[in-house]
């Protein structure tokens, strides 16, 4: 069985004294596809550490994180990502969004660079990663000013409703679900099943939001299992079957 975790912050402090164990695990686990997504320029000496240790795994993202969008630095961090384009090869532009829980001050510039970076992803022929975060009525505005048939990606960390998750669909973002799955509060898994499991993507969010029984503790990859086994339970299917539907579509976004 191959697992893919299309959202995973390897990067993060959190894993500065077992890095190299931690994705070890992971791969013994089965869990052997690895997508990382970007915060901001900052972090990008370490992604690409990163993907030379683990070439055959690491497949990274680049992008500008809206709670990073920040006045005095949001254009610079729009060029270096249109450089890194230029110079070496990415998966997807991510993550980007709207973050409206820590701070609304910067909603007209987030918009603005969520929109930008879609324009970039599209003219790049890339799939976008969507962080979300109390702004699912903004997201959803700048999709809609968006959409086209080269508008594809990811709706990372989805626990909006089920209306929400059809609409997130139509502009032709599988949902990606991780640990929220698990939780006795998390909603989501009271209405999945409705949702064709060709529109599914397994993530992480590691280090954050590590699912039942790890809630609480630090999150890392090789819990993509867990996640797994509930939507086996969700879907009445085997976990071989999640396994195999989950990484496929992992490849339809990706394109690898």
């Amino acid at each position: 069985m191959i697992f893919t975790d299309t959202h995973t912050h390897l990067y993060s402090d959190a894993f500065n004294d077992d890095r190299k164990e931690t994705i070890n695990r992971a791969i013994q686990n089965g869990v052997t596809r690895f997508f990382i997504p970007s915060i901001d320029s900052s972090y990008a000496s370490k992604m690409y550490d990163l993907e030379k240790e683990f070439p055959k795994n690491i497949f990274l993202m680049t992008g500008l994180h809206p709670t990073d969008v920040k006045p005095e630095s949001y254009l610079q961090e729009l060029d270096f990502i249109e450089k890194q384009l230029e110079e070496r090869q990415f998966y997807a532009i991510g993550e980007i969004g709207i973050d409206l829980y820590w701070d609304k001050t910067t909603l007209t510039i987030q918009k603005e660079a969520f929109q930008r970076q879609i324009q970039i992803a599209k003219k790049h022929k890339l799939p976008i990663n969507i962080h979300c975060r109390d702004a699912f009525e903004e997201v959803f505005e700048i999709l809609e000013l968006e959409k086209s048939d080269d508008l594809r990606g990811i709706f990372h960390c989805f626990t909006g409703t089920y209306e929400q998750a059809l609409k997130a669909i139509s502009y032709n973002l599988k949902l990606g679900i991780g640990g929220v799955v698990t939780f006795k509060n998390g909603k989501i898994d009271q209405f999945l099943k409705k949702i064709p499991l060709e529109q599914i993507v397994l993530e992480t969010d590691s280090p954050y939001l590590a699912p039942t029984p790890y809630r609480g503790k630090r999150n890392e990859s090789s819990f993509v299992v867990n996640i797994a086994e509930k939507l086996a339970e969700i879907y009445q299917l085997p976990i071989m079957d999640i396994a195999k539907q989950t990484t496929e579509n992992s490849k339809a976004v990706f394109g690898i």
